[in-house]
């Protein structure tokens, strides 16, 4: 089988833009790891797959850049062309889906006051491609690295500050689902 070249990103290509379907956003129970991303993302297309007859996922552009990842959807009314931001400090992992290969998500923390209890949400997006969706996964650690440079760079002038945790996954569905049987097998 021949080596599959990675759709690398790098701080260079940033900002970038997809062309995707928004899956939509469910709430997460944890602030990284795939096994916080997969109950949302398995609601999400479980939705997705019950949507009546005419009805369609929407389609969106979204852009990563240095500063975090927003989307607006493409075919909306005016009145809906609202633009979704999450600035790169509030985005907590991202991770190219290991069951639909063509998802990507991402978990966001809330900026709200936590009256709902759950502080943390989990965005999912339907690429065309495995490919694109690692892309932009891709996209999302650059974006990441950049981020991390700049808090580097913030510490060395304050070492007793808060440390901020972010994580984007870079294995492949087929890593992750090994990683997964591995550890239902102990």
């Amino acid at each position: 089988m021949a080596a599959q070249i990675e759709p690398a990103v790098t701080i260079n290509d940033l900002p970038i833009t997809f062309q995707v379907k928004y899956l939509g956003c469910q709430p997460a129970k944890g602030l990284w790891g795939i096994k916080h991303t997969r109950r949302p993302v398995d609601a999400l297309v479980a939705a997705a797959k019950n949507l009546s007859q005419g009805e369609v996922l929407p389609l969106v552009k979204v852009e990563v850049s240095k500063d975090g990842l927003s989307f607006t959807p493409i075919n909306a009314k005016k009145s809906d062309k609202t633009v979704y931001t999450f600035k790169v400090d509030t985005i907590s992992y991202g991770v190219q889906d290991l069951v639909y290969t063509k998802v990507f998500s991402m978990i966001v923390v809330k900026d709200d006051d936590l009256k709902n209890g759950v502080p943390f949400d989990c965005h999912a997006f339907v690429c065309e491609s495995r490919s694109q969706a690692r892309q932009l996964t891709y996209a999302l650690a650059a974006a990441f690295q950049e981020y991390g440079k700049k808090v580097k760079e913030e510490n060395k002038d304050n070492p007793h500050g808060i440390k901020k945790k972010f994580a984007i996954d870079l294995r492949t569905p087929e890593e992750l689902e090994q990683e997964s049987d591995d550890e239902t097998e102990a």
